[in-house]
């Protein structure tokens, strides 16, 4: 799978939540400054050409949606980085992650007993 950009991600996030939505769309939920619209169209098609959006005709324009899902790109981005930053250990990525951010046992055991409740 392909990696995005910064500015491709930004728009797949909209995308994502919008799930459909037409160039115009798209740019009313970006932040200010707002990019122009042929800047956001050329975005959209190369996130075409990738493979990570669809369209269907609507009126005189297009309709875009995601044809992947967030937790599938989430998972290969998340598996990348712990690969080409930790050895491709969870573990090691989870330390570093745990240090960097100060966590305390208890918002640890927290997080715990979140995973737990995923597990059943």
């Amino acid at each position: 799978m392909k990696q995005l950009t910064k500015a491709e991600e930004e728009i797949m996030q909209w995308l994502w939540t919008l799930e459909k939505a037409n160039v115009a769309t798209v740019i009313e939920n970006l932040p200010e400054p707002k990019p122009a619209y042929n800047t956001v169209s050329t975005i959209i098609r190369i996130l075409e050409s990738k493979g990570f959006v669809g369209h269907e005709k609507e009126g005189k324009g297009y309709v875009y949606y995601p044809l992947l899902k967030k937790e599938e790109y989430s998972n290969q981005s998340l598996n990348k980085l712990m690969d080409n930053y930790f050895q491709g250990s969870f573990k090691s990525m989870v330390s570093f992650f745990v240090k960097k951010n100060d966590i305390s046992l208890k918002e640890m055991e927290a997080i715990l007993k979140e995973l737990n409740k995923e597990d059943e």
